[in-house]
């Protein structure tokens, strides 16, 4: 067998699996992991899920639970398989998947390519198909799949790529047996081997990085890696920038210690790079503000759009030359698409408030020669139409997220003639110099 026809059989395996009728768009919901690490009950995680629907966050599209690490014994019981900790899931898991359900929630799990997960508990490499019986016999529906504890090379003869598939063909034959869905599965790779190129090969979203933590050099060396990849989502695969951090997730010293503009900007730049906003905050406390920033409409529409699947990806990078690579900074500038106008996300990277600018052309989805109607996706409110520009004030570590909207031909006389300098010309061949 060549090599060409070896990777012709990837690629084509690949596609099957990322066309597998799950996960076409990015999920909302709750991970535990952040909030508890492995220090929980069955009865703390139900309180979450019950809070989560009492705040109304569950009508807003959260309705995915995400148990992560330590719901085990920490090794297999005689028949091979993984047996769920009964101080911590005292009536079985069945039983907790079913109250999850009786809430409205989907159920997700967590498990990993290597021998045990990195939490120490039994991973899923030489059991793949085994677990993932276990997994959906007990009522979950999404699979976390994360890539600790990893096997000798002589053993696998496989890296990252070939481990991660095996729980694929897993999947899809376990769902070609039973006729039902394909659970979804959200790759935890790190980033480790650019799993923006290959990921939507085999799952539906892939981690980008580490762990994220609550403060915000964190968070905008997260949006800096994104900066660069932020074309590779589309509908059924994105790039997965990790848990959000808005509220008291428990972690970090002080826990969850971002401003509330610091909070609205993770939450903007995680839903209009079509990240998963899987909550890890408490939600039994939640304070007004954080329910304020979670629940905002105008933001999750464009989350969940169901005709556009690309992210928003950068126009300037404002602060830096273009293409800078600079986690204290990254680019400020983004826009995209949307069912609903043009979306344009700025970005304020420095300790200070700032006036912020841009000509509208500057955007690919603008026309150009009109007027745009702006609407702010933070104070609900429409702000006028723009001609050629706009300034928006934002606060340090802040963000301004705008929707704008065609609103005819701009006046006539205005100048100069071209919104972009670069090659204007009168009809005789004359360039206009502005």
């Amino acid at each position: 067998m060549t090599a060409v026809t070896v990777l012709l059989g990837l690629l084509a395996t690949g596609a099957l699996a990322l066309e597998n009728g799950v996960g076409k768009l990015p999920v909302l919901g709750f991970n535990t992991w952040n909030l508890y690490g492995c220090d929980y009950t069955a009865d703390i995680l139900l309180e979450q899920a019950q809070a989560i629907v009492d705040h109304g966050l569950l009508d807003a599209g959260y309705n995915n639970f995400m148990l992560d690490d330590c719901y085990s014994l920490k090794e297999r019981n005689k028949k091979g398989n993984i047996v769920e900790d009964p101080k911590k899931f005292p009536h079985g898991m069945k039983a907790f998947t079913t109250s999850l359900s009786k809430l409205g929630f989907r159920a997700g799990i967590y498990s990993d390519a290597g021998y045990r997960t990195c939490g120490g508990f039994p991973g899923s490499y030489g059991n793949e198909a085994r677990d993932l019986k276990t997994f959906t016999d007990w009522g979950f529906q999404y699979l976390k799949y994360d890539n600790c504890y990893i096997p000798f090379d002589n053993v696998t003869q496989e890296n990252v790529y070939g481990r991660y598939q095996r729980m694929v063909d897993a999947i899809a034959a376990h769902a070609d047996k039973t006729k039902t869905d394909p659970v979804q599965l959200a790759l935890c790779e790190w980033g480790w081997q650019q799993p923006w190129v290959w990921g939507a090969r085999l799952g539906q979203s892939w981690r980008i990085g580490g762990d994220i933590r609550p403060w915000w050099s964190a968070l905008s060396s997260i949006i800096n890696q994104a900066s660069f990849i932020a074309s590779s989502t589309k509908f059924s695969a994105r790039n997965d920038l990790d848990i959000l951090e808005v509220g008291n997730t428990g972690v970090g010293t002080p826990p969850g210690n971002l401003t509330f503009d610091e909070a609205k900007s993770h939450f903007t730049a995680w839903a209009l790079l079509k990240s998963p906003l899987l909550i890890s905050s408490d939600m039994a406390s939640a304070t007004r503000e954080t329910l304020s920033i979670l629940e905002n409409k105008d933001i999750l529409r464009i989350h969940q759009d169901p005709h556009v699947g690309e992210s928003v990806v950068p126009f300037r990078w404002g602060w830096n030359a273009d293409y800078t690579w600079d986690p204290a900074h990254p680019a400020e500038y983004w826009t995209g698409n949307s069912s609903y106008g043009v979306v344009v996300m700025v970005l304020n990277t420095q300790d200070e408030t700032r006036e912020m600018g841009f000509n509208l052309t500057e955007s690919w989805a603008v026309r150009a020669g009109r007027g745009y109607e702006v609407y702010d996706l933070w104070s609900h409110t429409r702000n006028g139409t723009a001609y050629r520009n706009v300034t928006v004030t934002v606060p340090a570590h802040g963000v301004a997220a705008l929707l704008l909207n065609d609103a005819g031909p701009e006046p006539e006389g205005l100048e100069p003639f071209c919104g972009g300098w670069w090659q204007c010309s009168f009809p005789n061949g004359t360039y206009y110099s502005n």
